[in-house]
């Protein structure tokens, strides 16, 4: 439990912004002669009780009143106090923190974040810690650069450390009441009860209820609320001084209609009329359109829809013609959108507001969350020198959210089915769209194409940790321990479509000989008969999970981890100190893989199989399992000495180790049928060798304190990932990351005081390193096209000109065309058994039967067809902008009985990018933000009353950004600030 020393005069740090010191508390009174000093907090980032000063580490700590006074409330917005710090949620169910440019951009299931989150000294390798509240905070430590040491595995980039109020031997309470704008309520209640002499108990918990800060234009209502709550009991023991205990319970439940990801953006690419000297038809126009164009996030031309006519579905549906007579494509479309002879695009003539904080959808969006941690620790002194520590904690994580894929509406493109008739003039059974409704399972009725994701987690996590820790005599001191860690996850991401169901249905659905006038028994009910997609009816509330009308990614992964680890430390002299530590840790993960089943059915008898090109008929079978180990030595050495009072100069050497992984499986087509492009299995671990630096000083009267750090990072298959085939792709990359952090806080009178915190950061790709930007596949080679594939095929392709041109000159009919197209991204044998050369026990796609032209994506073009390469050498990281900056002040007043204390605070962050392909599409703008805030205090009556004003100029700045998929046509999804919120709090304690 943190101690405060408080010398001299007795007052309260409202905002720390300096590695050597942290809290908030109260001013002195006016009365008060002594000297202004700074106080000094124990800290243990060494996972020992330390000052902060004697630390030799770039850490920052904060106390719960300190983070209430810059209305820090929670893990989110550290980045405002914490120099060379970035955050922002990710698209899924995690979130970005990062430090000196270094995060967590590899998403997959495998993958481990790179800044170590720990509550009370103990990882979580899932958890609520960045978008819960902070409830009854002891404080918070950021621990800047690897802790291969004590902290281990994974803590490559860094450690938040979220340290608790424990129960104590002394009665307390507390109660606070909020209101705000947005029709905010919160309320906290603590109270510490001792029960004996040496039992004693606290009970915390907190609640938050307020609207959303996003307006949905389609139904005119508010979205991205919050209703989330907390609750911790905690109890200690200490029968003797020589034995304590301590058992917490900390539970975390959230319920509301919170957005996971912000608008979604799009600059409209065209679609092409004209390839060389001969025409494209309309209808197949938007099989080279990649929806999006990699323009500027900030240009007004962001704001479209992707052109849908290049969506794989459009141009299977507009070829459909189902149940008319004669069949003729768009005949179940509106006329706005697709009609006969032209292509299908659902978004033609869409555009969005410009406002961030503006959406349109149909579909009301859900985020349910909650969180539970059980931590036993215990604390032994063997003897006087020497002391036994275990910690063991449970932790169980779940997730679950839905929103709109898109969130903006498409055109209404579903004709009423009503009174159609078959080919020989009967009348249609059971149309699909009566009154020009079409009903999916999973969306309900809609005359517009719905498109709606899912992604849900649920998380398991078994840790224990023994330390052994001196207190010698002389001039060595050591810490030896070692820990256990397991951890079972599963992550599922769905994407529906009603057009993907309505596809399954009444196209690649099961057709019973002799009712081909009843359209309903074209849907695949019971998944018993080949060649048919299973359709799952059951609702997304409560889905069975085994149907291929809507696209899952289903990840379960198993990590087991154990490592022994020692520190020592060595006075070599006057005020001279040695700091050496190692740590062997043993990884293992064992992943069972999923292949995606979109659109896919069974083989049939022939082994040529359906349309589709799938091999299941229902469910996900799942691929072997993957094992993967890693054995690794981090550590550290330090030396730091005291030359004068005051001072302390250190320099260190750490490396730090973060595992691999495998990427998640791809879809389930057999191979006999679709040959994919070629992608990595797996992904390499990271590891960084670190080099810092530092000085930490405060002047002799203890007014001005200045901490100074310089580092450099040379890292080895840094990871980060893509969306590419549906998957998250991660790839590693070697790179290298140097700054310089000041931290400075100036106190010349003891009303008034100055902070600030200043970053500067340059990151680095290293040479010969590239990748495939799949915003830019052809990277501007003119004599290569980019190719949309079919349906189930989810990436894009680059195909030769030519080779395109010559398809479109040969006289076929559009249906070959369209399926000669699909086989420049992988193929079918079934377009090879066309051609009567065609070798049967290969996939070789020759089209010398209209062409007289052999071409085979996977050998004859680059990358297997993915594209051209991108050079990405010397490129900066993601999210490392080159500065960051943050200047506080605050001025106290005291009247009779009472006190005003008023702060402002100012920060500003640099531009940078989201890909590590550093282009115009990438950048991320510089943006600031101010915060101020009014406290009147009246201690003597322990009571407290606050007003505050967050993001006072309603900046609404892109923070973030995630390229979507090649199928989703390349959308963007941003992420923002908060708007400006305000508030006024009442707190009593007793």
């Amino acid at each position: 439990m943190a101690q405060i020393k408080r010398a001299h005069t007795k007052w309260v740090v409202t905002a720390s912004v300096l590695a050597l010191t942290s809290g908030y508390s109260q001013l002195a009174n006016a009365q008060d002669a002594g000297p202004t000093v700074v106080d000094e907090i124990i800290v243990t980032a060494q996972k020992r009780e330390q000052s902060i000063r004697d630390v030799p580490i770039a850490v920052s700590a904060f106390s719960a009143e300190n983070l209430d006074a810059m209305k820090i409330e929670g893990g989110s917005e550290l980045l405002r106090a914490v120099p060379n710090v970035t955050f922002s949620k990710s698209n899924f169910s995690m979130y970005n923190f990062a430090i000196r440019g270094i995060g967590t951009k590899a998403l997959s299931a495998a993958s481990d974040p790179a800044v170590a989150v720990s509550f009370n000294n103990t990882p979580l390798l899932r958890n609520r810690l960045f978008e819960s509240e902070y409830l009854d905070v002891s404080r918070v430590e950021v621990l800047r650069g690897p802790q291969g040491t004590l902290y281990g595995r994974n803590a490559t980039a860094g450690v938040v450390n979220m340290l608790p109020n424990l129960p104590g031997p002394d009665f307390e309470a507390l109660a606070k009441a909020e209101v705000g704008n947005y029709g905010t309520l919160r309320g906290q209640a603590m109270i510490n009860i001792p029960l004996t002499d040496t039992f004693w108990v606290r009970a915390a918990g907190s609640i938050t209820s307020r609207d959303g800060f996003d307006h949905n234009t389609f139904k005119d209502e508010d979205v991205n609320g919050r209703e989330l709550w907390s609750t911790r009991l905690s109890a200690a023991w200490e029968p003797t001084d020589r034995f304590r205990a301590n058992l917490l319970w900390e539970h975390f439940e959230e319920d509301d209609d919170r957005l996971r990801t912000g608008k979604q953006l799009c600059t409209r690419a065209p679609s092409m009329t004209r390839i060389g000297s001969t025409d494209i038809p309309a209808e197949t126009q938007g099989r080279f359109s990649q929806g999006c164009l990699p323009g500027s996030l900030y240009d007004d031309a962001a704001y479209s829809a992707p052109n849908g006519a290049g969506m794989a579905q459009m141009f299977m549906l507009n070829s459909i013609g189902l149940g008319s007579k004669p069949p003729a494509p768009g005949e179940f479309f509106g006329e706005s959108v697709g009609a006969v002879g032209s292509a299908l695009d659902p978004y033609a003539g869409v555009t969005q507001s410009k406002n961030l904080r503006e959406i349109a959808t149909a579909y009301d969006p859900r985020y349910v969350a909650t969180n539970d941690v059980v931590q036993l620790n215990l604390e032994l002194y063997i003897n006087e020198k020497l002391r036994l520590y275990s910690q063991t904690a449970y932790s169980k994580d779940e997730f679950w959210a839905t929103q709109d894929y898109a969130r903006y509406m498409s055109n209404e493109i579903f004709n009423s089915s009503d009174g159609l008739q078959d080919v020989f003039g009967n009348p249609m059974i059971g149309g699909p769209a009566p009154d020009g409704y079409y009903t999916d399972p999973q969306l309900g009725a809609s005359r517009r194409m719905e498109s709606v994701d899912l992604s849900r987690s649920d998380n398991r996590q078994w840790y224990q940790e023994f330390r052994i820790q001196s207190d010698l005599d002389g001039g060595f001191n050591f810490i030896l321990g070692a820990n256990y860690l397991d951890f079972k996850t599963q992550d599922d991401y769905f994407v529906f479509n009603n057009t993907f169901n309505y596809l399954a249905e009444y196209f690649y659905g099961r057709v019973i000989p002799g009712q081909l006038n009843k359209i309903e028994t074209r849907k695949c009910t019971d998944g018993s008969v080949d060649e048919c997609i299973y359709v799952d009816y059951s609702s997304i509330d409560n889905l069975a999970g085994d149907g291929h009308n809507y696209f899952r990614s289903k990840n379960e992964v198993h990590t087991q981890s154990w490592a022994v680890f020692g520190e020592g430390y060595w006075d070599i002299g006057d005020n001279k100190r040695l700091t050496i530590g190692l740590r062997y840790t043993d990884d293992t993960k064992t992943t069972t893989p999923y292949p995606s089943q979109l659109l896919l059915g069974s083989l049939d008898s022939l082994g040529f199989g359906p349309l589709s090109g799938g091999s299941s008929v229902r469910g996900y079978p799942a691929d072997p399992e993957v094992k993967q180990s890693w054995e690794a030595l981090t550590g550290r050495a330090v030396f730091d000495w005291k030359p004068v009072d005051g001072l302390m100069l250190y320099a260190s050497y750490s490396r730090g180790y973060k595992g691999g992984g495998t990427n998640p499986p791809r879809a389930g087509i057999n191979p006999l049928v679709v040959q994919y492009q070629p992608l990595a299995e797996t992904f390499e671990p990271e590891y960084v060798n670190a080099f810092e630096v530092g000085s930490k000083f405060l002047n002799s009267t203890g007014s001005f304190g200045l901490n100074v750090t310089a580092f450099y990072y040379d890292y080895t298959d840094y990871q980060v990932s893509q969306i590419v085939d549906r998957i998250s792709l991660n790839e590693n990359f070697d790179a290298t990351s140097a700054g310089v952090e000041f931290e400075a806080i100036w106190r010349p009178t003891p009303n008034f005081r100055m902070d600030a915190n200043v970053g500067f950061l340059k990151t680095r790709i290293g040479d010969g390193e590239g990748s495939i930007d799949v915003m830019n596949r052809t990277q501007g080679n003119e004599d290569w096209l980019v190719v949309r594939p079919w349906v189930q095929v989810p990436s894009n392709c680059i195909a030769p000109k030519h080779m395109v041109e010559a398809i479109y000159a040969h006289p076929i009919t559009n249906s070959l065309q369209s399926y000669a197209l699909s086989a420049l991204c992988g193929g079918s044998k079934r377009i090879g058994s066309f051609s009567p050369d065609f070798p049967a026990d290969s996939i070789v796609y020759q089209y010398d039967f209209w062409t007289g032209l052999e071409y085979n994506p996977l050998t004859d073009a680059p990358n297997g067809g993915r594209g051209f390469e991108a050079d990405i050498s010397g490129n900066e990281l993601p999210n490392a902008p080159r500065w960051t900056v943050n200047i506080g002040a605050q001025y106290t007043w005291h009247f009779s009985g009472s006190e005003l204390t008023l702060r402002g605070d100012y920060y500003r962050q640099a531009d940078s990018y989201f890909r590590v392909y550093n282009t115009e599409y990438d950048e991320i703008r510089g943006w600031d933000n101010v915060n101020l805030s009014a406290t009147w205090e009246l201690p003597e009556r322990n009571l407290a009353v606050q007003a505050y004003v967050k993001n006072l100029f309603d900046d609404a700045p892109i923070v973030d950004a995630f390229t979507n998929s090649d199928d989703s046509m390349l959308t963007t999804n941003v992420f923002t600030l908060d708007p400006r919120l305000w508030g006024v709090s009442l707190t009593k304690r007793f």
